[in-house]
């Protein structure tokens, strides 16, 4: 089966929510987010890409199935979240557009879905006309009891596409492990790109 990539908008994305919710549930599981989520949270969260109009849904198809999903928004429009991590980089929020996230099934990786979630939310910021592209990964203990022995950082692949550490710029947020009763905070590292480079 053909694999399809492609950004949603109006009634397409809104019919993929639950489903994006649901893929948002399935691949945070694993390490290194380790997320024990709800459909309820999600399903909420995710009315924010369908209510502003500086954001973009991509999603992949294996025929009807969606099989991954990449987000991105204007960064103001986390204003509330990155404000703080930015004071002092010199980088003003509305000259950033912000990769939300990126999921996708393990048998679909490998595939170059990846790069073109990238490709898609990079050509969306251009068109919004941003100077800058920026992501977060959290960030984990290297001797952490959950790490997966194959797990494969993709520090190789954001440094390959352009993108490097913004350091000490560091979010936090919080949210519950699967092996812990309550959320608590863990940092997340920005990454950043320059639009102009390209």
């Amino acid at each position: 089966m053909t694999l399809d990539v492609r950004p949603l908008t109006g009634t397409d994305l809104e019919r993929v929510l639950p489903d994006v919710a649901r893929l948002r549930i399935k691949v945070f599981r694993a390490w290194p987010y380790l997320y024990d989520g709800s459909f309820d949270y999600e399903h909420r969260y995710l009315q924010s890409y369908r209510d502003s109009v500086g954001a973009i849904l991509v999603g992949a198809f294996d025929g009807d199935r969606l099989v991954g999903a990449s987000t991105g928004t204007p960064m103001e429009d986390h204003a509330e979240d990155f404000a703080a991590a930015f004071a002092g980089t010199g980088l003003a929020l509305g000259d950033i557009f912000y990769n939300a996230e990126s999921v996708l099934l393990p048998e679909y990786r490998g595939r170059g879905i990846g790069h073109a979630f990238f490709d898609a939310r990079e050509a969306h910021a251009r068109a919004l006309g941003r100077r800058h592209v920026a992501f977060c990964s959290v960030v984990r203990p290297e001797d952490h009891p959950l790490r997966s022995a194959d797990y494969r950082p993709l520090d190789a692949f954001w440094t390959g596409r352009g993108y490097r550490k913004l350091d000490g710029t560091l979010a936090r947020f919080a949210w519950k492990d699967i092996d812990k009763p309550a959320e608590d905070e863990k940092p997340l590292q920005f990454w950043i790109r320059d639009l102009e480079e390209t």
